[in-house]
């Protein structure tokens, strides 16, 4: 009906075309009147067809859940599990994010100066360094104070004196306070090894004190050292813990660059101990021995190859290096040979053969240990590096002992890295103390 009604001034145009002037008259009230509901008519219209669309998609949605081979509860479980997923995940992204937005400012604050935005926004940064102090209730200074108290290692009482006239450095360790307890009875065995860089060849150690953490050492040692090369030197006073069995563990140093110092007086004073500074393990080069054993004769022959790549222990860049062998048995030295020295050289060749009567039944208590030393007119000989082989021995040492047995009245040659005297000597005392 609405829709004739719209159309129906076309109707009666058509209808009568000869009164135009009166009949085309009339109707026109109509039309404007009929006009009138028009934007009404047409909202109503386009909302039907809008509810008639939803409901036909909703048809075709059941028509197609109907089609789905399974009942209505499982599809509803389905829906519950797949709603739950979406908001786990919702969750976790938030979080991440959350937790990003947090680090980026702590990252932010940390850097102090390094970037530009710090550089431009100093005041929001000190806000937010002021936000931290109100957290944590503690002040720069305070937190840098903390920090050293928990790191704490002692503190040492030398003295230096300097005679110019004979020019000799007089170094003392007098003692030690509140030292670190190394060992799990929460005491320490502490010695102070002292040493002049950048020459590491001369150096001292007081004696061991046992099971204290306050030891009394009043010990002096002297350095020879013209004063016009004192400048360049460097006073190192290492507080050890001894270990019998192992590496002496570190618990602190001093360190005194001498020409930070005045040597016009003697000096007396206490120190705390620095945390030392983790080196890597020295390398003192490698030694070629040959093993060979007759079993018939009971005899073993130790032959001294060569050596290469050793440390250098003089001055001038270079060692004299000589060879010594001792046989061991129960910890007790039971024969020693020694090689010829070979002047100004890190690779000295020997080729030097040295023979020892063992019965057959003795070989698995035996140990050879082959200790390089640095000839030195004057003073002690130092030593380079140590080995030892025997059936007691571990990794190389025991490989090429065993390699000899195996071999009977056939020379067996081996190279072995030269390792810190004290290492070894600690390994053949656990040796000793296991019987």
């Amino acid at each position: 009906m609405k829709f004739n009604l719209f159309r129906r001034p076309q109707a009666v145009e058509a209808a009568e075309p000869t009164g135009a002037t009166t009949v085309t008259m009339g109707p026109t009230p109509a039309v404007v009147s009929t006009s009138a509901p028009e934007p009404p008519g047409s909202n109503n219209g386009t909302e039907i067809n809008k509810n008639d669309m939803f409901e036909e998609i909703k048809s075709k949605f059941l028509n197609e859940i109907d089609k789905i081979p399974l009942p209505p509860w499982a599809l509803i479980a389905i829906a519950v599990v797949a709603a739950l997923l979406i908001l786990t995940c919702c969750f976790c992204i938030i979080k991440k994010c959350c937790c990003k937005k947090k680090k980026n400012k702590k990252g932010k604050k940390g850097k102090d100066g390094f970037n530009m935005k710090n550089m431009q926004g100093g005041e929001k940064q000190q806000d937010d360094e002021d936000d931290d102090e109100g957290e944590t209730g503690l002040t720069e200074e305070e937190k840098e104070e903390e920090e050293k108290e928990q790191e704490k290692l002692g503190k040492l009482q030398y003295s230096i004196d300097y005679d110019f006239e004979n020019t000799k450095l007089t170094v003392g360790i007098l003692q030690a306070a509140d030292l670190m307890s190394m060992d799990s009875g929460g005491t320490s065995d502490p010695y102070v090894k002292v040493l002049l860089l950048p020459d590491k060849k001369k150096k001292y150690d007081t004696k061991v004190h046992k099971k204290t953490l306050n030891p009394v050492f009043n010990e002096t040692f002297v350095f020879k050292v013209p004063y016009e090369e004192l400048g360049g030197k460097t006073l190192v006073m290492s507080v050890f813990d001894y270990d019998r069995f192992s590496k002496h563990d570190v618990i602190g140093e001093v360190k005194i660059p001498m020409n930070s110092i005045d040597l016009g007086r003697p000096i007396e004073e206490w120190k705390d101990l620095e945390s030392a500074d983790q080196e890597e393990p020295e390398k003192l080069g490698d030694i070629c021995i040959s093993l060979r054993y007759v079993p018939t004769a009971g005899k073993l022959t130790v032959c001294i190859l060569e050596a290469k790549n050793l440390k250098k222990m003089d001055a001038c860049g270079l060692s004299d290096p000589y060879v010594k062998i001792q046989l061991l048995q129960g910890g007790k030295r039971l024969k020693k040979k020694k090689t010829t020295v070979k002047k100004n050289t890190l690779n000295p060749y020997y080729n030097e053969s040295f023979s020892f009567e063992i019965p057959l039944e003795q070989m698995q208590k035996i140990l050879v240990a082959v200790t390089v030393f640095d000839y030195d007119k004057i003073g002690k000989n130092d030593a380079i590096g140590k080995i030892f082989v025997g059936s007691k021995a571990t990794g190389l040492g025991l490989k090429h002992w065993s390699d000899m047995l195996a071999n009977p009245r056939r020379p067996i040659a081996q190279w072995h890295p030269l390792q810190p005297e004290e290492d070894i000597d600690g390994q053949l005392a656990s040796l000793n103390a296991k019987k």
